[in-house]
């Protein structure tokens, strides 16, 4: 298994930890503090709340964007605490995800009774989606 992919174990696996103590009904910020936590625990570096500017024609403008969580430089995770999660949540991610150049990312909405049902993982660059998991891809 390559190290990203370790790294996308750990992030999965921390979440159903996490998720199988408090279930559903928590702020999504307390899911995200857990859940850097674990990771940290883990070995893993968590950077949360991380400023995300934009550049454009060579200016950069600090507009607010902040990443939920950015795990070893190499993933982005992105909670919700929502009923349901809308295609905005998603294009949020990938939007962070190209200002970032991260390559994978998941979309973890901790407001759901089975955890499985609230995580996307999204890698960019594949074309299919992979509907049967939850789990998507997108260009």
């Amino acid at each position: 298994m390559d190290a990203i992919e370790v790294i996308a174990k750990d992030v999965v696996d921390a979440a159903f930890k996490i998720h199988k103590e408090f279930g559903p009904g928590l702020l999504e910020s307390a899911y995200q503090a857990c859940h850097a936590y674990e990771l940290r625990k883990r070995g893993r570096v968590v950077q949360t709340e991380l400023k995300l500017p934009i550049v454009y024609d060579g200016q950069e403008f600090d507009e607010g964007y902040r990443i939920d969580e950015l795990v070893d430089g190499l993933i982005i995770v992105e909670n919700k605490s929502v009923d349901v999660t809308h295609p905005i949540h998603m294009a949020q991610l990938l939007t962070y995800m190209k200002l970032k150049n991260v390559k994978l990312g998941f979309l973890i909405n901790w407001n759901v009774k089975l955890i499985k049902n609230g995580i996307q993982r999204v890698v960019l660059g594949l074309d299919e989606p992979i509907s049967r998991t939850g789990f998507i891809r997108k260009p």
